[in-house]
């Protein structure tokens, strides 16, 4: 089986306005993700970090498939309802999670996207810029049914109403997406306080220009803040770079791994 060679930059930082980051990220192994931590909601720290540390154990597994990955975050999702019950004072809380995992798909490596909320997937390939998931939010319901714009969704005062997220009672539904792994692609993981402060074709430039995946991730996070950084802000960029065959290339994890920054 063919194995995707990649390379890794993140950053976060906790922008100019909130007093804690709530944003998390994953960027190691088989699984790159961000969770956003509910805004307004009590320990949405905590439940962001107990999205990533779930997606975390699917390292532990010597084949994942996709519906691993479904299975995973529905099982985060309990916890983290478990948890609130144990702590009243995290009652409320919750998060956002999105990214991607490299898993067995019909005997395949595949690239398998998967999403809850509003943070969001990009794929950069061949100079043009796509957003690969669909947000989880009441103004994106809205432009689905013509009733807003685009253009008045980015600044309509329920924006940052999501309809899914992981700390419901009722476990939502992730959308899950498997993709062909395809040298040269470079994929984008990012919380809203990215795409809340930069556009899409601005976004494309960085990408585009930088060449080296954890001084572009450092680049679109400087970005957000110049234009405001209202929110915590927080990017991963994967970067396939080559392939590999082989049980050698597997077992190695082959992930040319470069320093994270969480500022």
């Amino acid at each position: 089986m063919s194995v995707p060679v990649i390379r890794v930059g993140a950053a976060t930082d906790v922008g100019l306005v909130r007093a804690a980051n709530e944003d998390c990220f994953l960027a190691e192994g088989r699984v790159f993700a961000v969770a956003d931590g509910m805004g307004g909601h009590a320990a949405g720290d905590v439940a962001s970090r107990m999205a990533v540390d779930g997606l975390r154990e699917l390292d532990v597994e010597r084949v994942v498939r996709g519906e691993d990955v479904r299975a995973r975050l529905v099982r985060v999702n309990a916890d983290i309802v478990a948890a609130a019950e144990r702590h009243p004072e995290q009652a409320g809380m919750g998060t956002t999670v999105t990214g991607v995992c490299l898993a067995d798909v019909d005997g395949e490596a595949r690239w398998v996207v998967f999403n809850i909320g509003d943070s969001r997937v990009y794929r950069y390939a061949d100079g043009g810029l796509e957003q690969l998931t669909r947000d989880h939010s009441e103004v994106a319901e809205m432009v689905a049914a013509g009733r807003l714009s685009p253009e008045e969704a980015a600044v309509h005062a329920r924006r940052n109403v999501v309809t899914r997220a992981l700390g419901s009672d009722a476990p939502p539904e992730p959308d899950l997406w498997p993709r062909t792994p395809v040298v040269g692609e470079r994929f984008l993981i990012c919380s809203d306080g990215l795409t809340g402060e930069v556009a899409d074709q601005d976004i494309a430039a960085v990408l585009g220009e930088v060449v080296n995946p954890q001084e572009a991730a450092d680049r679109l996070v400087d970005a957000a803040l110049a234009a405001g950084g209202r929110d915590n802000v927080t990017v991963v960029l994967v970067d396939h770079v080559a392939s590999e065959s082989g049980a050698a290339a597997e077992a190695d994890q082959v992930t040319e791994a470069i320093p994270l920054a969480q500022r």
